[in-house]
C-alpha cells in the first residue's frame, strides 16, 4: 500500500510541477509597469497636439471653448505629484485668460504646439475636461 501511495505522490508532484511552470514564465513575461512620466516644473516647455472642444459655462449657459495639450505623460511638482495616475498626466487643459490667448490658440488647432508653462495643476473641478490644468503659460514660438 505503502509503494502505490509514494507513486500515486510522485505523479501529483511531477504534474503540479509541469502545470505550474508555463504560469511562472507567463508571469515573468508580462511587461513591466509602466514609468512615470518626466517631471514638470514652472517654466518648462510642454508640447503636443492641440485640441479644441465647446463647452457649455458661465453664468447664462454659453458656449466657450476649451483648448486641451494631449502630450507624453508629465509628472507634476509636489504636492500634485501624478495626479492620481500611474503615470501622469497626458492631457493639459489651458485655461485662456483674455480674447488675446483665445485667439493665439485658434490658428494651432490640429497642430503640434508648444507652451511654456508657468502654473500647472491636477484636475479637480467638475467642468474640466483634462487630467491636468495649466492656468498660466505663453506660446513658444520658433525663430
Amino acid at each position: 500500500m505503502m509503494r502505490r501511495f509514494g507513486k500515486r505522490l510522485a505523479l501529483v508532484t511531477v504534474m503540479a510541477v509541469t502545470c505550474a511552470a508555463p504560469a511562472a514564465s507567463a508571469q515573468q513575461a508580462e511587461p513591466p509597469a509602466a514609468k512615470p512620466g518626466k517631471l514638470i516644473n514652472a517654466g518648462d516647455v510642454l508640447s503636443g497636439e492641440l485640441n479644441a472642444m465647446k463647452v457649455r459655462g458661465g453664468k447664462k449657459g454659453k458656449r466657450v471653448a476649451t483648448y486641451l495639450v494631449t502630450s507624453e505623460p508629465r509628472r507634476l511638482p509636489p504636492p500634485n505629484g501624478l495626479c492620481d495616475l500611474e503615470t501622469g498626466p497626458e492631457t493639459f487643459q489651458l485655461i485662456t485668460s483674455s480674447d488675446a490667448q483665445a485667439a493665439q490658440l485658434k490658428g494651432f488647432i490640429g497642430k503640434e504646439i508648444s507652451i511654456k508653462v508657468d502654473e500647472v495643476a491636477c484636475a479637480q473641478d467638475a467642468g474640466q475636461m483634462s487630467e491636468a490644468v495649466v492656468t498660466k503659460w505663453s506660446v513658444v514660438t520658433k525663430h
